[in-house]
């Protein structure tokens, strides 16, 4: 019986060590976020893939707690703005910066 609780109490604190392990902090994602953060990064990529306006290989798109970053270099303001609203669009984005620069 002092083997059970034992071995009850032993994956109770691995568990615990787990939950805490996968929690966020200000400077790094927890597992759910992280995975929210590639799915709206695989949707915006997918928004400007489909805006024929905008060359998709020379925007970057990362995400970090919903927070979407874009960067890379374009042929005009007119596409780092297309490219902004584009992505403050998708779904699940809280905010879009913007790091692109025209060539």
């Amino acid at each position: 019986m002092n083997h059970v609780k034992g071995f009850s109490a032993i994956l109770i604190a691995m568990f615990l060590i787990l939950s805490i392990g996968c929690a966020s902090t200000s400077s790094r994602e927890g597992t759910g976020e992280y995975v929210d953060d590639s799915v709206i990064t695989t949707k915006v990529k997918a928004a400007i893939f489909n805006e024929p306006t905008l060359k998709v290989l020379e925007i970057n798109i990362e995400t970090f707690k919903g927070v979407v970053q874009l960067s890379g270099f374009v042929n005009s303001q007119a596409d780092i703005n297309k490219a902004v609203q584009v992505a403050e669009g998708v779904k699940g984005v809280k905010s879009v910066r913007n790091d692109m620069r025209v060539k």
